[in-house]
């Protein structure tokens, strides 16, 4: 179950970084350009909408097949139309997933786990619904 979603908090100062827009290679190394721009704001390239967006922590490892892990960030935007193939926060049985929203072979709606241990969830099961749309993705390595 994903902890609590707060809100975005509108009165927090952006976190600031310098960005270095030379690609990192992940194959072989490439000679070192200086390629610095001056700010990059993490939050203007994450968060569309402060007022409708949370950060909500993924707990399981139903989504680790595209990436998502224990532990990571979600950034979540409550009032953005989910579509097809798009990863949801979703409610079901009174408590929060994360799956992306597929269509079952029936033509049915369905919250699908991208790890074969999870099985995927009808909507039509139950009491379902999508709370919000994952834009992003956070994690923080090493114990730092």
């Amino acid at each position: 179950m994903l902890s609590a979603p707060r809100p975005l908090d509108a009165e927090a100062p952006d976190l600031v970084l310098p960005l270095i827009l030379s690609p990192v290679p992940a194959g072989f190394p490439s000679p070192a350009e200086d390629h610095w721009e001056p700010k990059f704001n993490l939050h203007e390239y994450l968060v569309t909408d402060r007022a409708g967006m949370f950060f909500m922590k993924v707990e399981g490892a139903s989504m680790t097949g595209i990436g998502i892990m224990h532990g990571d960030l979600l950034v979540v935007a409550k009032g953005r139309r989910p579509r097809e193939g798009s990863v949801v926060v979703a409610v079901v049985g009174g408590e929060y997933t994360v799956k992306t929203l597929a269509r079952a072979a029936d033509g049915t709606w369905e919250l699908r786990a991208h790890n074969p241990a999870y099985r995927s969830i009808n909507l039509l099961d139950g009491e379902c619904s999508v709370w919000g749309v994952v834009t992003g993705v956070v994690r923080r390595y090493g114990a730092g």
